[in-house]
């Protein structure tokens, strides 16, 4: 009888286990199905908005630093890239459809110039401000707004916020690189200019105060 006792004991211990793991097993296969509303869904936007501010400070400070310096200044930065070069990470995150990197630079808000960036695509609605902000601001010293001109952008594209179109780089996720190397430099020689090379990853800005 006590064997008995003991076999059925382990069948409960047994099938509690299995119960367990069964209900991890779903809540894990839950999580990497990126549903809407699913835990996993809300940090994948966190990150992709970490990401997005990252470069905005990044470009920001590395122009501040050139401008600082004055004509003939250049320098270099570099920026690990993991959301925003991931296409089907983009749609799931912000539920956007054929989504692109917009990179534009100037005085939209009246809080002084910097970088914006953000992630265009079907159904985009840029919001700049708020829980639900989807265009992320970096402050910098370089007082320019080249966001009317799209002659500065190559490859160029455009968003629209209220009655303002606002110019910038239009850059495919795809073609980012793991590392994106951002060059700025100020060469009063040659015009105003924000370049994206996708063979050679990299981000090259001129700054032109006086032209």
């Amino acid at each position: 009888m006590m064997k008995k006792a003991k076999r059925g004991q382990i069948s409960l211990e047994f099938m509690l286990i299995f119960g367990i793991m069964l209900i991890l097993l779903l809540y894990s296969v839950n999580n990497i199905t990126f549903r809407e509303g699913s835990t996993s869904i809300e940090t994948l936007r966190i990150q992709v908005s970490l990401e997005e501010k990252n470069l905005a400070n990044a470009i920001s400070n590395t122009i501040s630093q050139v401008y600082a310096q004055g004509p003939g200044a250049k320098s270099t930065t570099y920026v690990k890239l993991t959301y925003l070069r991931d296409a089907g990470m983009l749609e799931k995150a912000l539920n956007l459809g054929s989504p692109n990197i917009f990179i534009t630079y100037g005085n939209y808000s009246n809080d002084g110039n910097g970088t914006y960036v953000t992630v265009t695509g079907t159904g985009f609605t840029p919001v700049l401000t708020g829980g639900n902000k989807n265009v992320f601001w970096s402050r910098s010293m370089y007082q320019a707004v080249p966001y009317g001109n799209p002659s500065v952008w190559s490859p160029s594209g455009s968003i629209t916020v209220g009655t303002i179109t606002l110019y910038g780089l239009e850059i495919d996720p795809t073609s980012l690189p793991p590392t994106l190397k951002i060059v700025v430099e100020w060469n009063p020689d040659q015009p105003e200019s924000w370049t994206f090379d996708s063979a050679k990853g990299e981000l090259r800005i001129n700054i032109n105060p006086g032209g």
